[in-house]
Protein backbone atom coordinates (compact mmCIF):
# COMPACT_ATOMS: atom_id res chain seq x y z
CA UNK A 1 0.00 0.00 0.00
CA UNK A 2 2.86 2.44 1.00
CA UNK A 3 4.79 1.40 -2.37
CA UNK A 4 1.56 2.36 -4.31
CA UNK A 5 1.34 5.32 -2.67
CA UNK A 6 4.85 6.49 -3.39
CA UNK A 7 3.82 5.42 -7.34
CA UNK A 8 1.17 7.58 -6.91
CA UNK A 9 3.04 10.71 -5.54
CA UNK A 10 5.64 10.11 -8.01
CA UNK A 11 3.24 10.07 -11.09
CA UNK A 12 1.75 13.42 -9.90
CA UNK A 13 4.92 14.78 -9.68
CA UNK A 14 5.90 13.53 -13.18
CA UNK A 15 2.71 14.94 -14.75
CA UNK A 16 3.17 18.31 -13.33
CA UNK A 17 7.10 18.40 -14.73
CA UNK A 18 5.51 17.81 -17.77
CA UNK A 19 2.87 20.42 -17.63
CA UNK A 20 5.61 22.84 -16.61
CA UNK A 21 7.99 22.00 -19.29
CA UNK A 22 5.50 21.91 -22.01
CA UNK A 23 4.68 26.02 -21.02
CA UNK A 24 8.51 26.26 -21.59
CA UNK A 25 8.60 25.31 -24.58
CA UNK A 26 5.59 27.01 -25.93
CA UNK A 27 6.94 30.12 -24.36
CA UNK A 28 9.99 29.87 -26.20
CA UNK A 29 8.63 28.58 -29.53
CA UNK A 30 6.31 31.67 -29.35
CA UNK A 31 8.71 34.43 -28.20
CA UNK A 32 10.20 36.94 -30.36
CA UNK A 33 12.92 39.58 -30.84
CA UNK A 34 16.29 38.47 -28.86
CA UNK A 35 14.77 35.11 -27.72
CA UNK A 36 14.33 33.83 -30.81
CA UNK A 37 17.23 35.20 -32.33
CA UNK A 38 18.92 33.06 -29.06
CA UNK A 39 17.52 30.76 -30.09
CA UNK A 40 18.33 30.24 -33.76
CA UNK A 41 21.94 30.83 -32.91
CA UNK A 42 22.13 27.94 -30.32
CA UNK A 43 20.44 25.83 -32.69
CA UNK A 44 22.63 26.51 -35.29
CA UNK A 45 25.81 25.64 -33.24
CA UNK A 46 24.32 22.31 -32.28
CA UNK A 47 23.01 21.26 -35.42
CA UNK A 48 26.88 22.01 -37.03
CA UNK A 49 29.14 20.07 -34.09
CA UNK A 50 26.52 17.00 -34.75
CA UNK A 51 27.36 16.84 -38.35
CA UNK A 52 30.80 15.22 -38.12
CA UNK A 53 30.61 12.61 -37.26
CA UNK A 54 26.71 12.47 -38.19
CA UNK A 55 24.69 12.36 -35.14
CA UNK A 56 21.67 10.39 -36.80
CA UNK A 57 18.54 8.18 -35.38
CA UNK A 58 16.48 11.42 -33.49
CA UNK A 59 15.23 14.56 -34.13
CA UNK A 60 18.02 16.72 -34.19
CA UNK A 61 16.31 19.70 -33.68
CA UNK A 62 13.95 18.95 -31.15
CA UNK A 63 17.36 18.21 -29.16
CA UNK A 64 18.63 21.39 -29.56
CA UNK A 65 15.22 23.44 -28.32
CA UNK A 66 15.66 20.84 -25.32
CA UNK A 67 19.07 21.78 -24.56
CA UNK A 68 18.63 25.61 -25.19
CA UNK A 69 15.79 24.95 -22.66
CA UNK A 70 18.30 24.46 -19.80
CA UNK A 71 21.89 25.65 -21.18
CA UNK A 72 20.29 28.94 -23.07
CA UNK A 73 20.72 32.34 -22.28
CA UNK A 74 19.44 35.62 -23.57
CA UNK A 75 22.18 38.28 -22.73
CA UNK A 76 23.15 37.54 -19.50
CA UNK A 77 20.21 35.96 -18.18
CA UNK A 78 19.00 32.61 -18.85
CA UNK A 79 16.16 31.11 -20.57
CA UNK A 80 15.03 29.75 -17.27
CA UNK A 81 15.43 33.21 -15.51
CA UNK A 82 14.00 34.74 -18.66
CA UNK A 83 10.77 32.59 -18.02
CA UNK A 84 10.25 32.82 -14.58
CA UNK A 85 10.72 36.66 -15.02
CA UNK A 86 7.84 36.89 -17.15
CA UNK A 87 5.83 34.33 -16.10
CA UNK A 88 3.80 35.83 -12.85
CA UNK A 89 1.41 32.97 -11.76
CA UNK A 90 4.10 30.40 -11.28
CA UNK A 91 4.48 28.98 -7.59
CA UNK A 92 7.48 28.84 -5.14
CA UNK A 93 7.87 25.09 -5.95
CA UNK A 94 7.87 25.82 -9.71
CA UNK A 95 10.38 28.06 -9.36
CA UNK A 96 12.53 25.70 -7.61
CA UNK A 97 12.25 23.09 -9.81
CA UNK A 98 12.66 24.66 -12.85
CA UNK A 99 16.24 26.22 -11.89
CA UNK A 100 16.60 22.76 -10.51
CA UNK A 101 16.56 22.00 -14.52
CA UNK A 102 19.81 23.80 -15.13
CA UNK A 103 21.85 20.77 -13.17
CA UNK A 104 20.64 18.84 -16.45
CA UNK A 105 23.14 16.90 -18.24
CA UNK A 106 23.18 14.50 -21.86
CA UNK A 107 24.92 11.49 -20.95
CA UNK A 108 25.33 7.96 -22.51
CA UNK A 109 23.87 5.77 -19.99
CA UNK A 110 23.22 1.60 -19.53
CA UNK A 111 20.08 0.46 -18.87
CA UNK A 112 20.41 -1.68 -15.25
CA UNK A 113 17.06 -2.35 -13.80
CA UNK A 114 13.66 -1.87 -15.47
CA UNK A 115 10.80 -0.88 -12.82
CA UNK A 116 7.53 -2.48 -14.34
CA UNK A 117 3.88 -2.33 -13.71
CA UNK A 118 1.53 -4.82 -15.40
CA UNK A 119 0.97 -2.07 -18.17
CA UNK A 120 4.03 -0.47 -18.58
CA UNK A 121 7.64 0.48 -17.20
CA UNK A 122 7.50 3.37 -13.91
CA UNK A 123 11.22 3.46 -13.99
CA UNK A 124 14.92 2.84 -15.01
CA UNK A 125 17.80 2.77 -12.92
CA UNK A 126 19.93 4.29 -15.47
CA UNK A 127 23.90 4.15 -14.87
CA UNK A 128 26.28 7.57 -16.82
CA UNK A 129 28.74 5.44 -18.85
CA UNK A 130 31.25 8.13 -18.83
CA UNK A 131 30.82 8.94 -14.70
CA UNK A 132 29.41 5.26 -13.05
CA UNK A 133 27.15 7.22 -11.32
CA UNK A 134 23.54 5.99 -11.15
CA UNK A 135 20.02 7.60 -11.41
CA UNK A 136 16.38 6.52 -10.45
CA UNK A 137 14.77 7.82 -13.75
CA UNK A 138 10.92 7.85 -14.49
CA UNK A 139 9.79 8.40 -18.44
CA UNK A 140 7.50 11.52 -19.55
CA UNK A 141 5.06 12.00 -22.47
CA UNK A 142 7.81 13.23 -24.79
CA UNK A 143 9.17 9.34 -25.46
CA UNK A 144 7.31 7.00 -27.53
CA UNK A 145 6.02 3.89 -25.90
CA UNK A 146 8.43 1.90 -28.68
CA UNK A 147 10.91 3.43 -27.31
CA UNK A 148 10.85 3.01 -24.26
CA UNK A 149 9.54 -0.96 -24.32
CA UNK A 150 12.81 -1.58 -25.89
CA UNK A 151 14.82 -0.03 -22.69
CA UNK A 152 15.72 -3.35 -21.75
CA UNK A 153 18.64 -4.03 -19.16
CA UNK A 154 22.01 -3.18 -20.63
CA UNK A 155 20.63 -1.29 -23.28
CA UNK A 156 23.00 1.60 -24.01
CA UNK A 157 20.89 4.41 -24.12
CA UNK A 158 22.02 8.58 -25.19
CA UNK A 159 19.21 11.16 -23.86
CA UNK A 160 19.15 13.93 -21.45
CA UNK A 161 18.30 14.17 -17.54
CA UNK A 162 16.32 17.07 -15.41
CA UNK A 163 16.34 16.22 -11.59
CA UNK A 164 12.91 16.60 -10.27
CA UNK A 165 12.55 16.27 -6.60
CA UNK A 166 15.66 15.72 -4.37
CA UNK A 167 17.05 12.30 -5.59
CA UNK A 168 14.55 11.91 -8.58
CA UNK A 169 15.16 12.53 -12.47
CA UNK A 170 13.45 12.50 -15.57
CA UNK A 171 13.90 11.97 -19.15
CA UNK A 172 14.08 14.99 -21.19
CA UNK A 173 13.55 15.33 -25.09
CA UNK A 174 14.29 12.79 -27.39
CA UNK A 175 16.09 9.42 -26.49
CA UNK A 176 18.61 7.45 -28.76
CA UNK A 177 19.00 3.58 -28.40
CA UNK A 178 22.30 2.33 -29.45
CA UNK A 179 21.69 -1.28 -28.64
CA UNK A 180 23.54 -3.61 -26.11
CA UNK A 181 26.83 -2.58 -27.55
CA UNK A 182 30.27 -4.41 -26.85
CA UNK A 183 33.20 -3.15 -25.73
CA UNK A 184 34.80 -1.72 -29.15
CA UNK A 185 31.44 -0.56 -30.11
CA UNK A 186 30.82 0.95 -27.02
CA UNK A 187 34.17 2.86 -27.15
CA UNK A 188 33.50 4.29 -30.14
CA UNK A 189 29.88 5.82 -29.05
CA UNK A 190 32.21 7.38 -25.68
CA UNK A 191 34.00 8.91 -28.45
CA UNK A 192 30.89 9.87 -30.76
CA UNK A 193 29.55 11.27 -27.15
CA UNK A 194 32.66 13.76 -26.18
CA UNK A 195 32.52 15.66 -29.78
CA UNK A 196 28.59 15.84 -29.89
CA UNK A 197 28.33 17.20 -26.35
CA UNK A 198 31.88 17.97 -25.37
CA UNK A 199 30.75 20.75 -22.97
CA UNK A 200 28.45 17.85 -21.20
CA UNK A 201 31.64 15.32 -20.54
CA UNK A 202 31.72 14.64 -16.83
CA UNK A 203 28.68 17.02 -16.54
CA UNK A 204 27.49 14.88 -13.27
CA UNK A 205 30.99 14.50 -11.93
CA UNK A 206 32.55 18.22 -11.28
CA UNK A 207 35.21 16.47 -9.76
CA UNK A 208 36.10 14.24 -12.83
CA UNK A 209 35.96 17.23 -14.85
CA UNK A 210 38.35 19.22 -12.89
CA UNK A 211 40.92 16.19 -12.45
CA UNK A 212 40.94 16.71 -16.25
CA UNK A 213 41.82 19.99 -16.91
CA UNK A 214 43.90 19.77 -14.20
CA UNK A 215 46.04 16.97 -15.91
CA UNK A 216 45.97 19.11 -19.04
CA UNK A 217 47.69 22.15 -17.13
CA UNK A 218 50.39 19.95 -15.96
CA UNK A 219 50.98 18.56 -19.30
CA UNK A 220 51.47 22.19 -20.37
CA UNK A 221 53.82 22.65 -17.71
CA UNK A 222 56.49 19.71 -18.02
CA UNK A 223 55.73 20.45 -21.81
CA UNK A 224 57.56 24.09 -21.59
CA UNK A 225 59.78 22.75 -18.53
CA UNK A 226 61.19 20.38 -21.12
CA UNK A 227 60.61 21.74 -24.16
CA UNK A 228 61.71 25.67 -23.04
CA UNK A 229 58.57 27.24 -24.59
CA UNK A 230 55.18 27.16 -25.71
CA UNK A 231 56.01 26.59 -29.30
CA UNK A 232 58.69 24.59 -30.87
CA UNK A 233 59.99 23.22 -34.29
CA UNK A 234 62.44 20.37 -34.95
CA UNK A 235 62.57 17.05 -36.81
CA UNK A 236 59.85 14.93 -36.04
CA UNK A 237 62.78 12.04 -35.19
CA UNK A 238 64.51 13.93 -32.17
CA UNK A 239 60.80 15.33 -31.59
CA UNK A 240 59.93 11.65 -30.90
CA UNK A 241 63.20 11.12 -28.29
CA UNK A 242 61.99 14.02 -26.80
CA UNK A 243 58.30 13.28 -26.35
CA UNK A 244 59.02 10.17 -25.28
CA UNK A 245 61.27 11.78 -22.61
CA UNK A 246 58.44 14.13 -21.69
CA UNK A 247 55.98 11.08 -21.62
CA UNK A 248 57.95 9.48 -18.88
CA UNK A 249 58.42 12.83 -16.96
CA UNK A 250 54.85 13.65 -16.85
CA UNK A 251 53.98 9.86 -15.65
CA UNK A 252 57.09 10.53 -12.46
CA UNK A 253 54.72 13.54 -12.03
CA UNK A 254 51.60 11.59 -11.34
CA UNK A 255 53.04 8.76 -9.51
CA UNK A 256 54.88 11.76 -7.18
CA UNK A 257 51.56 12.97 -6.58
CA UNK A 258 50.06 9.88 -5.87
CA UNK A 259 52.86 9.21 -3.45
CA UNK A 260 54.59 6.66 -5.41
CA UNK A 261 58.84 6.90 -5.51
CA UNK A 262 59.49 5.45 -9.18
CA UNK A 263 62.85 4.87 -8.47
CA UNK A 264 61.72 2.18 -5.94
CA UNK A 265 60.32 -1.42 -6.98
CA UNK A 266 56.97 -2.24 -6.59
CA UNK A 267 57.95 -4.32 -3.10
CA UNK A 268 59.54 -0.96 -0.92
CA UNK A 269 56.06 0.98 -2.60
CA UNK A 270 53.50 -1.65 -1.64
CA UNK A 271 55.48 -2.17 1.94
CA UNK A 272 55.32 2.06 2.58
CA UNK A 273 51.54 1.69 2.14
CA UNK A 274 51.15 -0.14 5.19
CA UNK A 275 51.40 -4.00 3.79
CA UNK A 276 53.56 -5.99 5.72
CA UNK A 277 56.31 -9.08 3.77
CA UNK A 278 54.51 -11.27 5.21
CA UNK A 279 51.44 -10.47 3.16
CA UNK A 280 53.27 -9.77 -0.02
CA UNK A 281 55.20 -13.71 0.39
CA UNK A 282 51.32 -14.62 0.91
CA UNK A 283 49.85 -12.98 -2.14
CA UNK A 284 52.85 -14.09 -4.34
CA UNK A 285 52.51 -17.69 -2.69
CA UNK A 286 48.99 -17.87 -4.06
CA UNK A 287 49.91 -17.14 -7.55
CA UNK A 288 51.87 -21.04 -7.78
CA UNK A 289 53.37 -21.05 -11.46
CA UNK A 290 53.45 -17.54 -11.99
CA UNK A 291 55.22 -16.23 -8.13
CA UNK A 292 58.86 -16.46 -10.12
CA UNK A 293 57.73 -14.07 -12.46
CA UNK A 294 56.26 -11.88 -9.78
CA UNK A 295 58.66 -12.02 -7.56
CA UNK A 296 60.73 -10.28 -9.90
CA UNK A 297 58.67 -7.75 -11.12
CA UNK A 298 58.11 -6.82 -7.32
CA UNK A 299 61.79 -6.70 -6.33
CA UNK A 300 63.05 -5.36 -9.46
CA UNK A 301 64.19 -1.34 -9.25
CA UNK A 302 63.46 -1.22 -12.83
CA UNK A 303 59.44 -2.17 -12.04
CA UNK A 304 58.23 1.37 -12.12
CA UNK A 305 59.59 2.07 -15.65
CA UNK A 306 58.92 -1.26 -17.19
CA UNK A 307 54.91 -0.83 -16.43
CA UNK A 308 54.91 2.82 -18.33
CA UNK A 309 53.79 2.29 -21.94
CA UNK A 310 56.21 3.64 -24.44
CA UNK A 311 54.60 6.63 -25.91
CA UNK A 312 55.56 7.76 -29.49
CA UNK A 313 54.37 10.09 -32.38
CA UNK A 314 52.03 8.55 -34.89
CA UNK A 315 54.83 7.89 -37.79
CA UNK A 316 53.62 10.87 -40.22
CA UNK A 317 55.21 12.83 -37.29
CA UNK A 318 58.33 10.82 -36.59
CA UNK A 319 59.18 10.47 -40.48
CA UNK A 320 58.81 14.78 -40.91
CA UNK A 321 61.39 17.19 -41.47
CA UNK A 322 60.32 19.71 -39.43
CA UNK A 323 57.14 19.53 -36.70
CA UNK A 324 56.10 22.36 -34.81
CA UNK A 325 53.96 21.72 -31.91
CA UNK A 326 51.68 24.44 -30.08
CA UNK A 327 50.74 24.05 -26.58
CA UNK A 328 48.26 25.66 -24.56
CA UNK A 329 46.97 25.00 -20.44
CA UNK A 330 43.55 24.60 -21.58
CA UNK A 331 43.86 23.81 -25.49
CA UNK A 332 46.53 21.26 -25.15
CA UNK A 333 48.70 20.20 -28.09
CA UNK A 334 48.71 20.62 -31.75
CA UNK A 335 51.14 19.56 -33.89
CA UNK A 336 52.11 20.29 -37.45
CA UNK A 337 54.29 19.00 -40.26
CA UNK A 338 53.50 21.75 -42.64
CA UNK A 339 53.97 24.94 -39.90
CA UNK A 340 57.78 25.60 -40.92
CA UNK A 341 56.34 25.96 -44.94
CA UNK A 342 53.88 28.40 -44.04
CA UNK A 343 55.80 30.76 -41.95
CA UNK A 344 58.74 31.03 -44.26
CA UNK A 345 56.31 31.79 -46.73
CA UNK A 346 54.29 34.49 -44.54
CA UNK A 347 57.87 36.02 -43.17
CA UNK A 348 59.58 36.00 -47.06
CA UNK A 349 60.06 39.47 -47.75
CA UNK A 350 58.82 39.58 -51.58
CA UNK A 351 55.63 39.90 -52.29
CA UNK A 352 55.08 38.45 -55.82
CA UNK A 353 51.98 36.51 -56.90
CA UNK A 354 53.52 32.99 -56.39
CA UNK A 355 54.53 33.77 -52.49
CA UNK A 356 50.74 35.72 -52.24
CA UNK A 357 49.58 32.70 -53.65
CA UNK A 358 51.26 30.13 -51.54
CA UNK A 359 50.60 32.07 -48.00
CA UNK A 360 46.73 32.25 -49.48
CA UNK A 361 46.76 28.23 -49.75
CA UNK A 362 47.84 27.99 -46.17
CA UNK A 363 45.46 30.06 -45.06
CA UNK A 364 42.81 28.45 -46.74
CA UNK A 365 43.64 25.40 -45.35
CA UNK A 366 43.96 26.52 -41.83
CA UNK A 367 40.64 28.01 -42.03
CA UNK A 368 39.06 24.60 -43.11
CA UNK A 369 41.27 22.45 -41.06
CA UNK A 370 39.70 21.66 -37.87
CA UNK A 371 43.01 20.79 -36.00
CA UNK A 372 44.02 24.28 -36.33
CA UNK A 373 42.04 26.16 -33.27
CA UNK A 374 41.56 29.80 -32.00
CA UNK A 375 44.92 29.09 -29.77
CA UNK A 376 46.99 28.39 -32.91
CA UNK A 377 45.62 30.99 -35.18
CA UNK A 378 46.06 33.89 -32.19
CA UNK A 379 50.32 32.53 -31.77
CA UNK A 380 50.62 33.03 -35.56
CA UNK A 381 48.63 36.20 -35.50
CA UNK A 382 50.68 37.65 -32.94
CA UNK A 383 53.69 37.36 -35.11
CA UNK A 384 52.45 38.02 -38.47
CA UNK A 385 49.30 40.13 -38.00
CA UNK A 386 50.23 42.09 -41.11
CA UNK A 387 50.81 39.71 -43.56
CA UNK A 388 47.92 37.23 -41.93
CA UNK A 389 45.53 40.06 -42.56
CA UNK A 390 46.25 40.86 -45.96
CA UNK A 391 45.76 37.07 -46.75
CA UNK A 392 42.57 36.98 -44.99
CA UNK A 393 41.22 40.02 -46.90
CA UNK A 394 42.17 37.67 -50.02
CA UNK A 395 41.12 34.66 -48.95
CA UNK A 396 37.66 35.73 -47.69
CA UNK A 397 37.50 38.39 -50.56
CA UNK A 398 36.95 41.48 -48.18
CA UNK A 399 39.26 44.09 -48.48
CA UNK A 400 37.66 46.11 -45.07
CA UNK A 401 38.69 42.82 -43.28
CA UNK A 402 40.16 43.60 -39.47
CA UNK A 403 42.30 40.98 -37.79
CA UNK A 404 42.10 42.50 -34.52
CA UNK A 405 38.55 42.79 -34.77
CA UNK A 406 37.44 40.09 -37.37
CA UNK A 407 39.70 37.44 -36.34
CA UNK A 408 37.45 35.71 -34.30
CA UNK A 409 34.64 35.94 -36.80
CA UNK A 410 36.15 34.32 -39.27
CA UNK A 411 36.99 31.22 -37.64
CA UNK A 412 34.02 30.76 -35.73
CA UNK A 413 32.33 30.76 -39.17
CA UNK A 414 34.53 27.92 -40.17
CA UNK A 415 32.80 25.83 -37.16
CA UNK A 416 36.11 26.55 -34.81
CA UNK A 417 34.96 27.07 -30.94
CA UNK A 418 36.44 29.96 -29.50
CA UNK A 419 36.21 28.53 -26.35
CA UNK A 420 38.42 25.10 -25.65
CA UNK A 421 36.60 22.13 -24.91
CA UNK A 422 38.48 18.99 -23.24
CA UNK A 423 41.35 17.90 -25.47
CA UNK A 424 42.01 14.28 -26.26
CA UNK A 425 45.13 14.61 -24.35
CA UNK A 426 43.49 15.02 -20.59
CA UNK A 427 43.34 12.19 -18.59
CA UNK A 428 40.40 9.72 -18.27
CA UNK A 429 38.92 7.79 -15.35
CA UNK A 430 40.19 4.47 -14.89
CA UNK A 431 37.34 2.49 -15.92
CA UNK A 432 37.14 4.18 -19.37
CA UNK A 433 40.82 3.93 -19.57
CA UNK A 434 40.72 0.09 -19.24
CA UNK A 435 37.30 -0.09 -21.62
CA UNK A 436 39.37 1.58 -24.14
CA UNK A 437 42.15 -0.84 -23.82
CA UNK A 438 39.98 -3.72 -24.16
CA UNK A 439 37.73 -2.36 -27.01
CA UNK A 440 41.79 -2.61 -28.72
CA UNK A 441 42.62 -5.96 -27.68
CA UNK A 442 39.17 -7.11 -28.87
CA UNK A 443 39.77 -5.39 -32.42
CA UNK A 444 42.74 -6.46 -32.46
CA UNK A 445 41.82 -10.22 -31.44
CA UNK A 446 39.16 -9.92 -33.67
CA UNK A 447 41.49 -8.81 -36.85
CA UNK A 448 44.25 -11.65 -36.26
CA UNK A 449 44.17 -14.01 -39.21
CA UNK A 450 43.63 -17.53 -38.18
CA UNK A 451 46.48 -19.82 -39.12
CA UNK A 452 45.90 -21.37 -42.95
CA UNK A 453 43.69 -18.55 -43.84
CA UNK A 454 44.23 -15.93 -45.64
CA UNK A 455 43.67 -12.48 -43.67
CA UNK A 456 40.44 -10.68 -44.31
CA UNK A 457 40.81 -6.77 -45.78
CA UNK A 458 40.91 -4.59 -42.07
CA UNK A 459 37.80 -2.13 -42.21
CA UNK A 460 38.04 1.09 -41.15
CA UNK A 461 36.78 2.10 -37.23
CA UNK A 462 35.74 -0.19 -34.67
CA UNK A 463 33.40 -3.33 -34.81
Amino acid sequence: MIQKLQRSESQKQIDHSNELKRSLIDFVYDAEGDLATALESFSAEQLSRWAKPNLAGLNRTELAVDMFLTEGSVGTKSVIDFFIQETATLSADEKTLLKGWQQGFNGLFVVRCVEASETAAESYTLMNWLTEKQYQVCPTDEQSCDLLARMSVGEIVMTRLLPIGETGWMLSGPLTLLGKLGKPKLAVAIGNFKKWFPHHLYGDAPGLKAAAWDSVRQQYEDFVELFGGEQVTMSGHELNKKFQRYQEKAAETQMAAAGIDSSKSLKENVQKAGISEEEIDDAMAALGEESAAAKTLMESPKAMKMVMPKASLPDEFRSAVAVTVFVHPRWGQTLRKDYASFEAAIAASDDTPETQETIDRFTQKYLEDEQVNAHVWHSIVDVYAKPLEASLQRVLNNPDFRIERDLDDAIARYDKPLEPTLPESASVPVHLHNLFQEAIAAVGKAEKPKKGKKKAKKKSGFG
